[in-house]
């Protein structure tokens, strides 16, 4: 069960991710939608397993359901935008990625979040019937999701289509299903019984049989044509970083990346290619080493080898992209990756500019606005500072922002406010080109700041850049003086904001943008959020905390909620937690996706390593009350202490030594995070079911305790990436956590106090 449902979250976040053209916001929502409907399933579903009595046929109706569903899903994510009448590469608004992804997710959600439910049930039926059996479920499920983590990112992305791996998971589940209804002798027979190991039986034939590869490739192309109708697909494949799309129409090739046109050629977007790359090239007097960031082929190098300069770096994340250009390859593509002058470097582009003893003259960053944590980082102080280390003295940063020459929205103008803001901190000459899209050059050099129209003129003039867009009139119309002005002007805004590592406020005004583009409606929740403080949430959970504590104290009966309540408080800060880790060690480390793979492998060995120590020793503890008073009190000190174990500041990671040091410690603080939620867990089922009050049975109980838990990692992947760590950044959001936990522990020490436990 927990290998098949960490499978089917990652193919379906990773297919709703090209159809939604994935941020930050969709990766919140998909994974909300996930947990919430999981939550529902296991609790709302799974708590009829008191009342079944044939509730071995139960769960496996829900694992055949399951694996019926799965393939289904797959298809449907693909093709739903044809349902709702969009094109592709189209941008949804919040409602429709919302409610399609909802009713996508919720066949397969629900019925796998009801099998941890009657899977407790039955593990105490057959095997030992005591709190522990929850707790030892909950032990395997965890197992489970490491296998397939691990499984997946090592294995089957990399070799296998989307619905292969589907296909593979629903056979597995069928054939489990035949041995668990096996028929046993006659007289235990029932119709039901018979009819399920026959159903079984059949799947487990259909999904052999569309294993094989006519059958497999056929329902994936079909699913592949509708999903990019009206456009010509010649090639579908995956890598460990994403799904490359490659389209034809006449001679023009379009290399989509996450369902994103990234490369267009051999005619790219001209006008966009010679703005990005001409206008830096003659601000500097003498351009010779240059630096591309990604997005260089397919144009842009081109246009840079036009000058006389000695070397290009090209650094790319996904060397399957360049594989793809290669495979499909034009003229253009070809003279730009054959030159002498261009070196290709496939690695993480922070990375790569800490670690490189070279210096350049211009740095290009060739992505979008940091939409996301990934791509924040090449939009962050510390980035910006480390691109200053290795620039020469007359050195240029290049950027590009969305803009406009007519109107720029509240939301357009902080984005672009916050990013300004930040290049002014690191370095002393700013320039700005508006346009439809504003174009950045920051520089220390005061020949930099000395460059007039007339010298960009006449450097373009003698330097004799063959261009199709760039001409005189043209330079002089882009940087006549009006157009600065009346940027100026439209920026006017009170205070600033300094986008960082620890608090990556970009990422959220970025998707305030997107949403104003989309969802409209939604604006105002978006200008609430940007309000949003630790004085303001430590307010709202000391008014929660003494609300709960009237009515527990009126009620005492309810006070028992308060051990759900303290689940999903863990659940909530161990999502956070874990999200605080991977973009730390981004950060820090880069974008090494099989290393931040064991990364959540190593906080999913504590879930199962800590709840299997205190499963196996559950009989044993007198007073486990105290006990998890105590586990409660090293969550809030853990929460206070993870940001300041991580607040050496990066660049001093250029050290061997230290690099080498904190890379166990990451490992360390996963293994933590993972181990506070599995030790909270099996004893939360102890205690809960060890209270003499109505409803203390162990389906009740599992589905209850697992919603809660699943509802606070709803809350945490929702608001964690999108709102707290960009808003608050890590330090506070850490320390909210610890707020939640504190009011948690207070709240169960009146039910200690009103129940008279141990």
């Amino acid at each position: 069960m927990g290998l098949s449902g960490i499978v089917a979250q990652i193919l379906l976040l990773r297919e709703l991710l090209i159809s939604f053209l994935g941020n930050e916001l969709t990766l919140g929502i998909i994974l909300a939608n996930w947990l919430i409907l999981e939550a529902i399933g296991s609790f709302v579903i799974g708590k009829s397993v008191e009342k079944v009595k044939r509730k071995i046929e139960v769960f496996v109706f829900f694992q055949l359901f399951f694996s019926l569903t799965l393939p289904f899903a797959i298809y449907l994510s693909r093709i739903f935008k044809n349902l709702l009448l969009t094109t592709s590469g189209e941008g949804l608004g919040f409602s429709p990625i919302f409610y399609s992804s909802f009713l996508i997710l919720l066949p397969v959600t629900l019925p796998h979040g009801a099998l941890f439910t009657y899977g407790c049930k039955l593990y105490s039926q057959y095997i030992r019937k005591d709190a522990s059996s929850i707790g030892k479920v909950y032990v395997l499920e965890s197992i489970g999701s490491i296998i397939g983590g691990l499984l997946m990112t090592f294995l089957l992305i990399q070799y296998l289509n989307s619905f292969e791996i589907a296909l593979i998971i629903s056979l597995i589940n069928a054939l489990i299903s035949t041995i668990l209804i096996w028929p046993a002798p006659k007289s235990s027979n029932h119709p039901i019984k018979i009819a399920l190991w026959v159903l079984s039986g059949f799947l487990s034939f259909v999904f052999a049989y569309s294993l094989f590869p006519q059958t497999s490739n056929a329902i994936h192309l079909s699913s592949i044509r509708s999903q990019w109708r009206n456009l010509n697909v010649i090639h579908n494949e995956n890598s460990i970083y994403g799904n490359l799309t490659v389209t034809k129409r006449g001679e023009q090739f379009t290399f989509f990346n996450n369902g994103v046109p990234s490369i267009t050629t051999p005619v790219p977007d001209i006008a966009s290619i010679e703005d990005f790359v001409h206008f830096p090239m003659l601000f500097h007097e003498k351009p010779e080493s240059v630096l591309i960031l990604s997005g260089g082929v397919g144009g842009m190098i081109h246009e840079i080898l036009k000058y006389p300069v000695k070397r290009v770096d090209y650094v790319e994340l996904d060397p399957l992209l360049l594989k793809l250009v290669q495979k499909f390859s034009t003229p253009l593509t070809q003279s730009e990756l054959s030159d002498k002058r261009v070196r290709t470097h496939y690695a993480d582009s922070r990375f790569f500019v800490k670690r490189t003893h070279d210096r350049f003259d211009i740095i290009f960053v060739g992505l979008p606005a940091p939409q996301e944590l990934q791509t924040n980082r090449l939009f962050s102080s510390e980035f910006f500072n480390s691109a200053k280390q290795k620039m020469n003295p007359d050195g240029i940063v290049v950027l590009t922002l969305p803009g406009s020459l007519t109107y720029l929205s509240p939301e357009l103008r902080d984005l672009n406010g916050c990013i300004l803001d930040t290049l002014k901190v690191v370095f002393r000459f700013v320039k700005i080109i508006p346009g439809d899209v504003n174009l950045y050059l920051a520089s220390n050099s005061n020949q930099f700041e000395k460059v007039t129209t007339e010298e960009i003129i006449k450097r373009f003039g003698a330097r004799k850049i063959q261009a199709s867009l760039f001409t005189k009139s043209y330079l002089e119309f882009r940087l006549h003086g009006r157009w600065m002005k009346w940027f100026l002007q439209s920026m006017e805004r009170k205070g600033t904001h300094i986008n960082s590592d620890f608090r990556p406020i970009g990422v959220f005004l970025s998707l305030s943008h997107w949403n104003a583009l989309f969802s409209p409606y939604l604006t105002g929740i978006f200008k609430w959020f940007e309000g949003f403080s630790l004085q303001i949430s430590i307010a709202f959970m000391i008014l929660f905390t003494l609300l709960m504590a009237f009515i527990f104290i009126k009620r005492p009966h309810l006070s028992r909620q308060s051990i759900p309540y303290a689940i999903f408080a863990t659940g909530l800060a161990g999502m956070i937690f874990n999200l605080g880790l991977i973009f730390t060690f981004q950060i820090f480390y880069g974008y090494l996706y099989h290393q931040i793979g064991l990364l959540i492998a190593t906080f999913m060995f504590g879930v199962a390593l800590s709840s299997f120590f205190i499963t196996q020793r559950l009989d044993r503890i007198k007073r486990d009350s105290l006990l998890f008073l105590k586990i409660e009190m090293g969550i809030i000190l853990f929460s206070f202490l993870f940001p300041f174990v991580f607040s050496i500041p990066s660049q001093y990671l250029e050290i061997p030594a230290v690099s080498l040091l904190i890379y166990p410690v990451f490992l360390i603080m996963s293994l933590l995070s993972g181990a506070s939620i599995g030790l909270q867990f099996p004893l939360a089922t102890k205690i809960y079911l060890g209270t003499p009050t109505k409803g203390g049975t162990f389906g009740h109980t599992a589905g209850l305790l697992y919603g809660a838990d699943l509802l606070g990692g709803f809350l945490g992947g929702l608001f964690g990436g999108i709102l707290l760590l960009p808003i608050l950044g890590l330090k506070e959001s850490c320390f909210m956590m610890a707020m939640v936990k504190i009011s948690s522990g207070i709240l169960f020490l009146l039910f200690i106090r009103t129940h008279k436990v141990n």
